[in-house]
């Protein structure tokens, strides 16, 4: 039995440099580590006390060391020495895990082999069953190659920030004043996100296509906010100092006010939303990394193309719309989806947040990796909104929530506002490409908002407890993500017979 915890190991005593003699009697009934120390002081004492020591006491030192090895064997682990000495948990108890106090990294790696033995038997059952049911006719078509207008559309995005530029260029030659200044950024803001949707409403497009080029607009819509927000407030802040008025001790302005196309031009390739003249940049690119990265981005697309063609797509062509069959079948097709799911939802994000976000920000040297926070410890769903996407989490507080609050805001309130934005980018992002506006989307985040008031509640009422990170777990995984599939599945296959 390997003891690790006081008193010490009879291993480690045996190596312990101090001990040089055998203890005495009065030291009995001590813990060895006391025996060790007073045995330790005592050789010190005798060793400064005699200042002549003969040569035959360094060819003694292999007998000493013997009798030094026996001492330990002799009086180690005594009786009489206490064997419980603290109030301890054992390592799995709630208290001890939660608090992180032990490492369960053997366990992790058991779930892991667990699990990779049974997906690979399930994987093997059903393709004996079923054979190979890849197909790509939902994500790339006949009409995926004729999807030029989009692409057209997607590659004339850049014409916005460069719009945006010039009048921020004017702005800073103070050529126009301030409100026109706004009125042109609302204006090409608001064309950058409305063109892609009218396009794609225009061309009957795949549904990937119509995804991708939904993002690329949101992105393109979010950082331009953040572009003007960013340069309107230097501005005011430059205003501030021409005039000689004291700026708080906490605003450290780190770069002056200065409209450079190439800081727009590394922004809008860079992976943050939060505009900045310049960045913490990282000295070199490793390439021996970076190579790593994109063998797994490769290996966790494929496998998440796996999971949706194999898995995902059978059960949702087998099942009925939720809201209108049976009940107890529609809970069965939501259970059975909800594994499969789960699957493609973590790949997706660890493809994402950790290797293209990655990926992207090696090849820029740009410095801040923090794209996500430990969301899965989240124990309410404020947290999980928080920490699992860091880069939207960052441009929602700087450029949306305090900015509501420091225009007299409540709080709640400018919760609410944020979590309304969210929704509508969601429900763009899905229903455009799907040509279908049930707001099943929207509905879905915007059912987040009494979920934050629940978690934060039972997360103050029953303190250290998981309580919360059940339900975030629950809602996310098990309901949600599920029933959004099976709505919008069941809603395009309704147009497209329609449509046929």
């Amino acid at each position: 039995m390997a003891i690790s915890d006081e008193p010490e190991t009879v291993a480690t005593a045996l190596n312990h440099s101090s001990l040089r003699r055998r203890p005495t009697a009065a030291g009995l009934f001590n813990s060895p580590e006391t025996t060790t120390d007073s045995s330790g002081d005592d050789l010190a004492k005798d060793s400064g006390s005699d200042d002549s020591i003969s040569s035959d006491a360094a060819n003694s030192q292999p007998q000493q060391k013997q009798d030094t090895d026996f001492s330990v064997l002799k009086f180690a682990y005594r009786p009489s020495v206490p064997a419980h000495r603290k109030v301890k948990e054992s390592p799995l108890s709630s208290d001890t895990i939660f608090r992180q106090l032990q490492s369960h990294a053997g366990l992790f790696n058991l779930c892991i082999v667990v699990l990779v033995a049974v997906n690979s038997r399930l994987i093997i059952e059903n393709l004996m069953k079923y054979g190979w049911l890849i197909k790509s006719g939902f994500w790339f078509s006949s009409k995926s190659l004729r999807d030029w207008p989009l692409f057209m559309c997607c590659l004339s995005l850049v014409v916005f920030p460069f719009a945006a530029f010039i009048v921020e260029k004017l702005a800073q030659q103070k050529c126009i004043p301030e409100p026109v200044v706004v009125v042109l950024h609302i204006i090409i803001t608001s064309a950058s996100l409305f063109y892609p949707v009218l396009v794609i409403l225009r061309c009957d497009s795949a549904f990937l296509s119509g995804v991708t080029l939904m993002l690329f607009a949101c992105v393109v819509w979010l950082k331009l906010v953040s572009y003007a927000h960013t340069n309107y407030d230097m501005r005011a802040l430059t205003k501030s100092v021409e005039k000689g008025e004291a700026l708080p001790d906490t605003l450290n302005m780190d770069y002056p006010y200065n409209v450079s196309f190439k800081s727009l031009a590394y922004f809008l390739v860079a992976p943050t939303l939060c505009y900045q003249p310049s960045y913490p940049r990282t000295p070199y690119i490793r390439k021996g990394w970076l190579f790593r990265q994109l063998v797994k981005l490769i290996i966790f697309t494929g496998v998440m193309g796996f999971i949706i063609e194999q898995y995902i797509n059978p059960i949702v062509q087998n099942s009925q719309h939720p809201l209108k069959g049976n009940l107890l079948y529609a809970i069965e097709r939501v259970l059975k989806l909800s594994v499969p799911n789960l699957y493609v939802w973590l790949c997706m994000f660890y493809c994402f947040f950790h290797l293209w976000l990655n990926i992207l920000a090696e090849l820029l040297r740009f410095g801040d990796r923090e794209f996500y926070q430990d969301w899965w410890n989240a124990k309410t769903v404020e947290d999980y909104w928080r920490m699992w996407n860091m880069p939207v989490h960052k441009w929602m507080i700087r450029h949306l929530y305090f900015p509501c609050l420091r225009h007299g805001i409540p709080k709640a309130v400018a919760l609410l506002i944020a979590f309304l934005v969210s929704a509508l980018f969601h429900e763009l992002c899905i229903a455009v490409p799907c040509h279908i506006f049930k707001l099943w989307a929207f509905g879905g985040i915007m059912f987040q908002v009494p979920l934050v008031f629940i978690t934060n509640y039972l997360q103050n009422k029953f303190r250290n407890s998981m309580v919360g990170n059940m339900i975030f777990w629950f809602i996310f995984s098990i309901l949600g993500q599920p029933m959004c599939v099976l709505l919008y599945y069941h809603d395009l296959m309704n147009r497209k017979g329609k449509l046929d």
